[in-house]
């Protein structure tokens, strides 16, 4: 049984594995890979004698989020580096602690530098990628990975863990592109066009990291208000995240009559 296969990740967060099934599984130093496995965000827990993810019985009002945003001199992570990255840690609808670094940086296209506003002059005076990587995988803990098209953002952080010389991660992930697409209608779900639509945050600055990281929470905190409510596990809230039925998009006719009925109201 390889831990990272998806039928186990599966089971781990549904009904579980049997502990000595699972345990057998890790061969001889069973107790030493669970640490490191817990150690790269796998929020695994032994209860009753079955592991399971513990997002599978933490309410998600409980639930400790951690919604990240990275900035990055490319598109692809064997090949470029995040440049700026900022979080958020969010529980129980309140803001605990923020994180955010630019990130040493010898190569920025004019074209990146001008969408996201960070000069390589800036970029030569930060922190290096190792010292940035290892302060904020001591930040995000097993907190559960959030991000506007998390798979990006998920992805780009674990490739850096892994050029530094740290273990890929394994936190418990979601997408708030995902969950802003099943909970309410919109025309696009981009967020710089959400934060103008819903007005999340006034003092926005598009493409710099903590501020966009500050938009998606506030987008969190407003989609968690729209959840059905037979949902009440974090496992619950990430299966509805890939499987509920998409809202249907407003297509521009609809939202301008929105728009007008609003400010009808007005």
């Amino acid at each position: 049984m390889k831990i990272l296969d998806p039928k186990v990740l599966t089971r781990l967060s549904k009904n579980g594995i049997p502990k000595e099934e699972f345990e057998s599984s890790l061969g001889s130093e069973a107790d030493l890979t669970l640490e490191l496995l817990k150690a790269q965000g796998m929020n695994i827990i032994l209860e009753n004698g079955v592991y399971r993810f513990r997002s599978t019985i933490t309410s998600i009002e409980d639930t400790l989020f951690c919604i990240v945003d990275v900035e990055s001199n490319g598109s692809k992570p064997s090949h470029h580096q995040i440049i700026e990255i900022g979080a958020v840690k969010l529980q129980n609808g309140k803001i605990l602690d923020t994180y955010e670094s630019l990130v040493y940086c010898t190569d920025i296209s004019d074209q990146i530098q001008e969408i996201t506003g960070i000069k390589i002059s800036q970029t030569l005076k930060a922190p290096s990628l190792s010292k940035v990587m290892r302060e904020f995988r001591l930040f995000l803990g097993d907190a559960v990975f959030v991000g506007h098209d998390a798979k990006f953002d998920y992805n780009f952080v674990s490739a850096m863990m892994e050029r530094v010389g740290l273990q890929r991660l394994l936190n418990r992930s979601l997408c708030t592109i995902d969950l802003a697409e099943r909970t309410f209608e919109s025309e696009r779900y981009g967020l710089a066009y959400l934060n103008e639509q819903l007005e999340l945050y006034r003092d926005a600055t598009h493409h710099r990291a903590l501020s966009d990281a500050m938009t998606t929470t506030k987008l969190l905190k407003r989609t968690l208000k729209l959840l059905p409510t037979s949902l009440h596990t974090t496992e619950e809230l990430i299966a509805f995240s890939k499987e509920a039925k998409k809202m249907k998009r407003l297509k521009p006719e609809k939202k301008e009559k929105q728009e007008k009925e609003k400010k009808g109201e007005e």
